[in-house]
């Protein structure tokens, strides 16, 4: 018989025993169950399938930032939902400017030169003085705007508002997206999948960009229209692009992006959930759900993030 002052907590993860171990309190009682718990603690695509099979929470805490599969117009919205926010934006930077560094200084090819004992030093440039433009300016965003403002790089952003976010030098509404993809050298990505941002980054707003820019998605898979991208690059529109997510996931074999000479292809794992940081951001949010607190970072339905 269950302890009325115990939380049921269904640990919907792949790795529900890290997170049983981390959690480690005597009034929660977690299990691999949803049937009868009351919190789940969960990723959203293992989450999604456990809603449609009639089971359902008072609070789904997501373990990533992102929520697509919970946002299925055949799934209930009438519980609470939050996700996880302010871990991944050190992890988005530390990835976009890996790749950004990468590529100016020629590590790849100063790697296949020292296999091949061959002393050739080559020319490069700085991201000094170069400009950024981020789509979107919420939390990961602007750790990635900090990190450029470290390398000495304009920054630029992207918002439905428009509204002036520090560190941006200037933010953009995004009916005036086609101005600030027109000053970007480097464009990042940040969108969650949403109706509005559905294939934003498309054939026209691709052509809006300078012939040297990079562009990275980071965010979601849906902002960045695919084929646009491809005639973008294959025309030289483009110089190169870092993808690590994707409308469908896996990205299928057959697929151009695997072998195109100026794609740089991962498989969605720019930032990913550390359990520890996740328990942290959970166990404050369920002190707060025992004492009927407002939750923090909830999900607006109707935004879907």
């Amino acid at each position: 018989m269950r302890n009325s002052n115990m939380t049921a907590i269904a640990l919907l993860t792949q790795d529900p025993n890290a997170y049983h171990a981390l959690l480690g309190q005597s009034d929660i009682e977690a299990s691999a169950s949803p049937a009868e718990a009351e919190v789940w603690l969960a990723e959203p695509a293992l989450a999604a399938e456990a809603l449609r099979q009639g089971y359902k929470p008072r609070w789904l805490a997501s373990t990533y930032a992102g929520v697509d599969p919970l946002m299925a117009t055949d799934l209930p919205r009438d519980y609470q939902l939050t996700n996880i926010r302010g871990l991944f934006g050190p992890l988005m930077a530390q990835y976009v400017f890996a790749h950004l560094l990468s590529q100016l200084r020629h590590l790849p090819r100063y790697a296949a030169q020292q296999q091949q004992t061959l002393w050739q030093p080559h020319p490069y440039g700085t991201l000094e003085g170069q400009t950024l433009v981020l789509l979107g300016t919420g939390d990961i965003a602007q750790h990635i705007a900090r990190a450029a403002k470290g390398f000495g790089m304009a920054v630029l952003g992207v918002s439905r508002s428009g509204a002036d976010v520090a560190p941006f030098d200037r933010v953009y509404p995004v009916t005036q997206l086609h101005q600030a993809l027109a000053q970007a050298q480097v464009l990042v990505s940040v969108l969650p999948a949403t109706g509005d941002t559905h294939h934003l980054l498309n054939s026209e707003a691709l052509a809006c960009l300078p012939k040297d820019a990079t562009l990275f998605n980071v965010g979601r898979g849906n902002v960045l229209d695919l084929d646009a991208l491809l005639m973008a690059l294959d025309s030289g529109q483009l110089a190169q692009a870092v993808l690590d997510v994707f409308e469908q996931e896996p990205v299928s074999a057959d697929s151009p992006l695997w072998q195109h000479p100026q794609v740089t292809l991962t498989p969605h794992i720019a930032a990913t959930s550390f359990p520890e940081q996740v328990v942290s951001q959970f166990a404050d949010n369920l002190a707060r759900y025992r004492r009927g607190d407002d939750l923090q970072h909830r999900i607006d339905f109707q935004r879907g993030y």
